[in-house]
């Protein structure tokens, strides 16, 4: 791979890490709190079901937007995969007191893992197919 090739991947991957871990803080990391449902007196969360789906937009459309300005597909998925995990198991591990954040990081890990490399891998098909020489 040419030098400047490489450079142009190496900067994209990790701009994409680090914008991984932000909209993982922003959406996710700040918010500790369980909600009380005043009508059952059941406790949920920390997360709403919207906080999730927005990081799920937001993820989606980094990754897209990496994978169409040719940011390697498949490292761009590993990049995201590992950032979002550590992100996430970063502030399970502080937080909790049973040591079950491993379930959790496991399932992450591996629910990432196969999503991120279907969008890339998808997203990658579908640039091939709408410009064929580009």
């Amino acid at each position: 791979m040419p030098a400047k090739k490489l450079f142009r991947a190496t900067a994209g991957l990790l701009a994409l890490a680090a914008a991984t871990v932000f909209a993982w803080w922003a959406w996710l990391g700040r918010d500790t709190e369980m909600q009380l449902d005043p009508e059952t007196g059941n406790y949920s969360g920390p997360y709403t079901t919207a906080q999730v789906a927005g990081l799920v937009l937001t993820m989606l459309a980094l990754l897209i937007a990496a994978v169409l300005l040719r940011v390697p597909a498949l490292p761009a998925a590993a990049v995201m995969t590992v950032a979002f995990t550590a992100a996430w198991t970063a502030q399970a591990a502080a937080t909790d007191e049973t040591g079950l954040f491993l379930v959790g990081t496991i399932l992450v890990l591996g629910g990432m893992a196969v999503g991120t490399t279907a969008v890339a891998l998808g997203t990658t098909a579908l640039r091939r197919t709408l410009h064929p020489t580009a």
